[in-house]
């Protein structure tokens, strides 16, 4: 597979809701009320509710995992990290955060690609140094 430097693999908009911060606090078990009652999370010194941390990473990366499944079915991503710089807040009308994916660094002869993802949410950065170590693109695959 043929990458280069500076292309943009995916890009998307992924819309939040108070329902989805409830629905994904009951399936990790992070029942933190900052990520469900506004009072309580204004009383902790944030802007309002906020999305938690791990998913927000979740659903940064999850273009990267689309791109994968429809382009290189037998890559696999090896490496993921992120700092969180701002919280996505999810008012009472939603939230949405856009994802671009873009390919940072290419080693063929590993088979590797490294993806550097930008999100945002209401106009501001959400997530800084979020790169995405794919492996299995080549012949020279070196993650086991």
């Amino acid at each position: 597979m043929a990458l280069e430097p500076g292309a943009i693999i995916a890009a998307r908009r992924i819309p939040l809701t108070r329902g989805d911060l409830l629905a994904y606090a009951a399936a990790s078990g992070d029942g933190n009320l900052i990520h469900q009652d506004e009072t309580v999370a204004k009383q902790m010194g944030l802007p309002g509710v906020i999305a938690h941390g791990m998913l927000t990473m979740g659903i940064a990366v999850q273009p990267v995992v689309d791109w994968i499944a429809e382009t290189a079915p037998g890559a696999r991503i090896a490496e993921y990290g992120v700092r969180f710089t701002r919280p996505v807040v999810v008012d009472a009308a939603g939230a949405e955060v856009t994802i671009e994916a873009k390919v940072g660094a290419v080693d063929a002869a590993a088979g590797t690609a490294r993806i550097d993802l930008t999100a945002i949410a209401a106009g501001q950065t959400v997530l800084a140094k979020a790169q995405v170590r794919v492996a299995g693109l080549g012949p020279g695959d070196d993650a086991a």
